[in-house]
């Protein structure tokens, strides 16, 4: 097993030096992505891995850095000559988005269909999720769910086993006893992490608005030093912090507000970084 972080920033806005977020665990040449924010497919490519190898696509929520590219990635595999259905997996209203999604792109569809293509429609095989438990099982590899906290909107955190190796993904959550638990004994678990003392330093807007967002982020994200929190007391052997709100801090000191609550391996991701598992 190994882990891929295709991107590694956090929110909405593109980024000079970091990708959107993303992360793909990849068993036995099978690709499982987790989150597709803008530009995942080149990402994956860049990474050195064929979008042909694409099995699933876990959405851990529908904010626009998550999933912008849900559509995209699944059409560009099958431009790649991926026929095999791709599992999608996602909250609710998921199936409908796809359904949006391929009578947007409607003309392009139809165009290589008619050169000879199986049906896109077909390579699409959506499932939503609406609660806790397993989401995946198949080829020796099962994905479990557990409910994150990101209000108002509703949101999951994945867990991927295999070969005795596992991998969990936090999504956005403010953190919460669901994904210790989730993460319990894992070999890495990639967690969200923001900066609660530079947040006014690389956002700009009124007082107000820089408020407001510290609340925010207070209900519906987790700090470094929390991320640690929970690697601690899921017992976990590497945290690797990633969706890194502001993506300008140094590694150096992401590292050190985790480590001053988990004295476990700490990694800093980068994008294309691939981590064996």
């Amino acid at each position: 097993m190994e882990l891929v972080i295709l991107g590694s920033a956090g929110g909405p806005q593109p980024h000079p030096g970091k990708a959107a977020p993303a992360t793909a665990v990849v068993v036995d040449g099978d690709i499982h992505v987790i989150d597709c924010g803008n530009g995942v497919g080149r990402q994956i490519v860049s990474a050195g891995l064929e979008l042909t190898g694409l099995r699933s696509v876990l959405v851990t929520h529908h904010h626009v850095d998550h999933n912008a590219d849900l559509g995209a990635l699944v059409h560009l595999a099958w431009t790649a000559a991926r026929c095999e259905p791709v599992d999608v997996y996602g909250p609710a209203p998921l199936k409908s988005m796809i359904q949006r999604y391929l009578e947007l792109n409607e003309p392009d569809i139809s165009h290589r269909e008619g050169l000879g293509r199986p049906a896109l429609a077909g390579v699409f095989r959506p499932h939503e999720v609406s609660g806790p438990g397993t989401v995946h099982e198949a080829d020796g590899v099962r994905i479990g769910a557990a409910v994150a906290t990101h209000p108002p909107m509703p949101s999951f955190s994945y867990r991927v086993d295999a070969h005795g190796r596992s991998v969990v993904v936090s999504g956005d959550t403010a953190r919460c006893a669901e994904v210790v638990e989730l993460s319990r004994g894992a070999d890495v678990l990639v967690h969200e992490a923001y900066s609660p003392d530079h947040l006014a330093e690389f956002m700009a807007g009124s007082n107000t608005r820089i408020e407001r967002l510290r609340q925010h982020f207070a209900q519906a994200h987790t700090s470094a030093e929390d991320a640690g929190r929970v690697a601690a007391e899921a017992g976990v052997r590497t945290l690797v912090l990633w969706h890194l709100i502001p993506w300008q801090l140094s590694d150096e000191e992401y590292a050190a507000q985790a480590a001053r609550t988990f004295d476990g391996e700490i990694v800093v991701a980068h994008d294309l970084q691939r981590i064996p598992v």
